[in-house]
């Protein structure tokens, strides 16, 4: 059998783990390698709907499901409340949330509502600082805070919309949060993925022709994997990953370097 160093895995680590929706998510995902690496996680799904189709994959993977709708920052607050009690603080606290009206989704930037991209912008990116001010509290010996992005955030990537510049501002809040928690030595990063098939990205409009123009353009000439995906961001939340913050880190198979 092979002993891991202390840096490497998550071995006793404590986090949350925001977004488990089904089989194919990231959060889920995430929170197989996790429990793979020896965390101990809470995870959480929307509501009592998400919960009763999720709480089998939260059984199998022996993790604690609450439900949590991020837009109720009551709600909120007690799920981290909850979570840093049935664990015993935090350790890492992955977010894995995003949600745009699909109908302006489909749209122009130019013809979003205020209030449609008002509320995307809160749920897809904001909701990451009032996690962080919430967990923060919570990491007393520091850790990690992850959030997903995408290419999308950097170019204009045909039919992302909307979801462009809010992941935009996602990746610019992880920058002012790592200098903000650093000295509680707590790190922050934007993982961005190459498209996969889950259930949010179902709504981009055209996303089978944007899996194959990525699967194409890659230099490993196919697309990422959720397990790459779960992998990487597992490394970030252990001290392997101990001098890195800040940052946004592609998974695509590198097709973020081609024009």
């Amino acid at each position: 059998m092979t002993i891991l160093p202390d840096y490497l895995g998550l071995q006793q680590r404590k986090g949350l783990i925001l977004g488990l929706a089904d089989a194919h998510s990231i959060a889920y995902g995430i929170a197989r390698e996790a429990k793979v690496q020896g965390a101990n996680i809470v995870a959480t799904c929307l509501n009592d709907k998400a919960h009763q189709a999720v709480a089998p994959l939260a059984e199998f993977l022996d993790v604690q499901l609450l439900n949590c709708n991020i837009e109720n920052t009551a709600e909120l607050e007690q799920t981290v409340a909850k979570a840093a009690e049935l664990l015993g603080g935090l350790d890492f606290v992955v977010h894995s949330i995003a949600w745009a009206p699909l109908a302006e989704l489909h749209g122009k930037v130019i013809d979003t509502s205020s209030l449609g991209f008002s509320k995307a912008m809160e749920i897809s990116c904001h909701s990451f600082a009032t996690l962080a001010r919430l967990c923060a509290p919570h990491m007393t010996q520091g850790g990690t805070m992850i959030t997903m992005s995408y290419l999308g955030a950097q170019e204009a990537v045909p039919h992302y919309g909307m979801m462009g510049p809010i992941k935009a501002a996602l990746e610019s809040l992880v920058r002012y949060m790592a200098v903000e928690l650093g000295p509680q030595n707590i790190r922050v990063h934007a993982v961005s993925p190459g498209p996969i098939a889950t259930r949010a990205a179902s709504g981009i409009e055209a996303f089978d022709q944007l899996m194959n123009h990525e699967r194409s353009k890659s230099p490993l000439g196919r697309l990422v994997t959720l397990d790459e995906i779960a992998r990487l961001s597992a490394f970030l939340c252990s001290e392997a990953a101990s001098g890195m913050t800040g940052q946004t880190i592609y998974v695509d198979a590198g097709s973020h370097i081609v024009a």
